[in-house]
């Protein structure tokens, strides 16, 4: 009788998620799933309407064949390399700053830090847009002024560029992360580690940063799923004078133009399968190779 109460107090709570969980994410899926088996043809000699036939997998076979949906995948990899460690070192760097017992001002400094993660991604990139345009932005003006040229929207500064624009806005909300994390390691550790004779290095990066591994792991998980979904940051950038973002620069990009642009929708939903199956298989990896060095440790 007890279980049974269990297991509908159980069923009660998690009813509603269950529910919306499928109409958000399984159905939505399925949906795309099914639209990408599909293409629509222009029926008789080209003078009739279109129709929609079965193709089976020939829209997952375009996307893969599409040499800019290939590329897509090289720019999230640079991005990927570079964005990733960028963010985990230096989110971990301020939160045990923070940490420290020489900080200062530490709510201070969490809240400027954490700010430009409530400025709407839209509208952060066109803030960095207008800061990255010369003739318009105080930046490039005070850069050419001391010899520096760089051209943010040239071949081989866009990736950079909106590197930057990442960094700015999930620096600080990670950060906040860690720093909560570090916040719950129990003080008597760490004055454990101030008796034995351990400096302020040595503790952190020996005992703090091994005790918020399972924070460092989230944090790389999550940031890996969200670098595989880049889309708002490239897409402002591409409106920039002389951008060298193009609209298939990502993925996600690549999709979007299939679907909004060329109006083929099934090969927006193939090209979006295969993303979601990429940021899985690597959601996979990660997990795995952490959880191993986890058990060996």
């Amino acid at each position: 009788m007890k279980r049974a109460r269990t297991t509908r107090a159980a069923a009660i709570l998690l009813g509603p998620f269950f529910v919306l969980f499928t109409l958000v994410m399984v159905l939505p899926i399925g949906y795309a799933v099914w639209l990408s088996l599909f293409t629509e043809k222009q029926s008789g000699l080209g003078f009739g309407g279109t129709e929609t036939v079965f193709s089976g997998l020939d829209n997952y076979t375009a996307a893969l064949g599409d040499r800019a949906f290939r590329e897509g995948f090289g720019v999230l990899l640079g991005y990927c390399l570079f964005y990733i460690p960028l963010l985990l070192v230096g989110a971990l760097a301020l939160a045990l700053l923070l940490d420290s017992t020489l900080a200062r001002a530490r709510r201070f400094f969490q809240l400027a830090l954490f700010l430009p993660h409530a400025v709407p991604g839209i509208i952060a990139a066109l803030i960095w847009v207008y800061l990255y345009t010369p003739q318009l932005s105080p930046v490039v003006s005070a850069m050419e002024s001391g010899g520096i040229g760089f051209d943010f929207f040239s071949p081989d500064g866009a990736l950079p560029s909106i590197v930057n624009i990442a960094l700015w806005e999930w620096l600080g909300y990670n950060m906040v992360i860690f720093y909560a994390a570090l916040q719950a390691i129990d003080r008597s550790v760490l004055e454990a580690a101030t008796v034995d004779g351990a400096g302020a290095w040595r503790t952190a990066l020996s005992i703090k940063v091994p005790l918020i591994r399972s924070s460092l792991v989230m944090v790389a998980l999550f940031t890996v799923i969200g670098s595989l979904q880049l889309f708002t940051e490239p897409l402002i950038l591409n409106k920039g004078t002389g951008s060298a973002v193009s609209s298939t620069w990502t993925p996600n990009m690549y999709a979007y133009t299939a679907a909004f642009e060329r109006n083929d929708y099934g090969l927006a939903a193939a090209a979006s399968i295969l993303l979601a199956l990429t940021a899985a298989l690597l959601s996979f990896v990660v997990t795995r190779f952490t959880g191993r060095k986890g058990k060996k440790a």
